[in-house]
Order: C-alpha cells, then sequence, then structure tokens
C-alpha cells in the first residue's frame, strides 16, 4: 500500500529500440533512377505522339518494364536489426531471425544461409570484384610499407608522401558490409529475442503488374 511517506516509485520509461540498419547499393540507385528516367521519358513520347498502335504498345511497355526496373534497381535492401535480418530481394521478402541463420558467404554474389541450409542472395549487397581487387592492391601496400618500417603512404615513420596519408579501407565497402552483418549474427544469434521461423513474403505488388504489361503486350503483338 503506497502512503504520503513512501510513494511508489516512478514508472521507468521503455529502453529506445534500436533502428534497423539499412543497406542499398547506390549504383543501383542511381543507375535505376536514370533508366526510370529514359523509360518513361521514350514511353510518354510514344504516348503523346505516336500514331496507330504505337501508343498501346508504349502503354504497355512501360507497364512491364518500370515495375522491373524498380524491382531490380530501387527496390532491393538488407535490413539488420537486433533481433532478425530483413532482406528485400526484386520478387521477395525474406525475413531471418538471426538463430535461423547458419552463417553469410561472399563469392560471386553474397548469401545469407540458414540453419536448414536454404541460401538467400543479398542483391542490395552486389559483389564488384573490381573494388576488392583494389582493396587486395591496398592491402599489399600496407603491408610493404610497414615491412620497410614506414607509414603506409609516407618516406618515413609518420610522414606524408606524394599520394598523401593512406586513409582508403582495406576491404571493398561490400565486403566490409558482411564482416559487419558476420558481427552481428555473432553477437546476437544467441540472444533469446533472435529466435523464431524464416517467413518469406512474395511481392506481388511488383510482379502482377509486369505480368499483365507482359500479357498486353503479347496481346497487341498476336493481333498484329
Amino acid at each position: 500500500m503506497t502512503t504520503p511517506d513512501h510513494p511508489s516509485p516512478a514508472p521507468q520509461p521503455p529502453a529506445p529500440v534500436a533502428k534497423d540498419r539499412i543497406y542499398r547499393s547506390p549504383l543501383g540507385l542511381v543507375g535505376g533512377a536514370l533508366l526510370l528516367l529514359v523509360v518513361l521519358w521514350l514511353g510518354f513520347d510514344a504516348l503523346t505522339k505516336g500514331h496507330g498502335r504505337t501508343p498501346w504498345l508504349a502503354l504497355a511497355g512501360m507497364i512491364l518494364i518500370v515495375p522491373l526496373v524498380l524491382a531490380f534497381t530501387l527496390r532491393p535492401a538488407v535490413f539488420a536489426g537486433e533481433d532478425r535480418l530483413r532482406v528485400r530481394n526484386p520478387f521477395r521478402v525474406i525475413t531471418l531471425p538471426w538463430g535461423e541463420i547458419a552463417g553469410l558467404r561472399s563469392g560471386y554474389s553474397n548469401e545469407v544461409i540458414a540453419k536448414s541450409g536454404t541460401k538467400y542472395q543479398l542483391w542490395a549487397i552486389p559483389v564488384s570484384l573490381r573494388a576488392r581487387k583494389k582493396a587486395i592492391r591496398r592491402q599489399q601496400r600496407a603491408a610493404a610499407d610497414a615491412a620497410r618500417g614506414r607509414a603506409p603512404g609516407g618516406f618515413g615513420l609518420g610522414g606524408f608522401g606524394a599520394r598523401g596519408p593512406e586513409t582508403g579501407q582495406t576491404r571493398a565497402q561490400t565486403d566490409q558490409i558482411m564482416a559487419d552483418l558476420g558481427d552481428m549474427l555473432e553477437r546476437r544469434g544467441d540472444a533469446e529475442s533472435a529466435q523464431g521461423e524464416i517467413t518469406v513474403r512474395w511481392a506481388y505488388e511488383v510482379a502482377a503488374p509486369a505480368v499483365a504489361g507482359a500479357v498486353l503486350l503479347a496481346i497487341l503483338l498476336a493481333v498484329g
């Protein structure tokens, strides 16, 4: 029972929920936006200035192409939260609790591997072999500088060379992201709140318009 001399303790505010880390491909976003502008520009030009069946073909083509451009460039993303990894690929959304993930693999593509053995590709984190080779060259330069007893990029310990101080990262960006995700898996894989079932949801909002555009385009071409 609460008395004036012994007031009840004030309720503690709930702990703030950590925001998900979001990973997307910058090149995919830029390329997708430019491609979308080109498709819309050509399509509306054909709609307004075309004759005969041209406007209908342009409309069907836009209904088919625009969802595909969105699906493969602007849509992919990876959301890494404290309890689960959510992978938004072109036509599916896969939610994987950390406790159900066996590991992450980076080769010619980046993948997350479930404990059941199922592999899911991370479309939002594409592998760049060119960036990986540049990172390897940076590592080799740094190792050579260290072997000669000088700071990376410098003429002596603590000095600066013609290239200035070496500030480049020693890993390709996508490889570093995969390493960060691996650290989260190691840290959160056994957490009680990070257990559960893997869910897969198909993105019908993307597939349905593309299928409708393909059907309409096929009908128009068949009719002649």
